[in-house]
């Protein structure tokens, strides 16, 4: 039977694959966008997302400086 710290272990190492993924498709279809504008429509959501984080003023901003910081911290 396997401890809580070996599972955790295996969820973290599933977790964290499952980012890495997520970003290299994110990446892909960026790319994507900028050779075919409109296509995908990638660009304009994540300038979206930054919008809505800059909204808020300086308050958006630290959140979204806090995000960032931690992670880059986890790789």
């Amino acid at each position: 039977m396997a401890s809580i710290k070996e599972v955790m272990a295996e969820v973290t190492s599933w977790l964290r694959s499952a980012t890495e993924l997520g970003i290299s498709l994110i990446l892909a279809f960026v790319i994507l966008d900028v050779l075919f504008p409109g296509a995908i429509g990638v660009v304009n959501n994540i300038g979206v997302i930054v919008g809505q984080f800059s909204e808020p003023g300086l308050v958006g901003l630290i959140a979204l400086l806090l995000f960032l910081l931690l992670f880059k911290k986890q790789q």
